[in-house]
């Protein structure tokens, strides 16, 4: 029988993915921004601070989505009356 995962513990492992998550596309942004820079943009800066902007952003969507994953666990959630609405 496997032992039982407490929440706590999964929001840990869940924010350190997202902070390595986030280090990696920021990181990954900051190369490709500079490739472009050298390249394209007669090394201008602001190809570097996009290509982060972008990483930074694509981080804290993906982050943002795993944890509300974790709040909003539901099993009842399917079973809504047909009367009331959706959004």
């Amino acid at each position: 029988m496997a032992a039982p995962v407490y929440v706590e513990e999964e929001l840990v492992r869940k924010w350190d993915k997202c902070f390595s998550d986030g280090l990696l596309k920021f990181g990954g942004g900051l190369a490709l921004g500079t490739v472009f820079s050298l390249l394209f943009f007669k090394r201008r800066r602001w190809p570097i601070l996009m290509g982060g902007g972008f990483g930074i952003g694509m981080a804290y969507s993906n982050c943002e989505q795993d944890l509300n994953g974790t709040f909003r666990r539901c099993d009842h959630c399917a079973d809504k009356p047909a009367d009331m609405p959706s959004k």
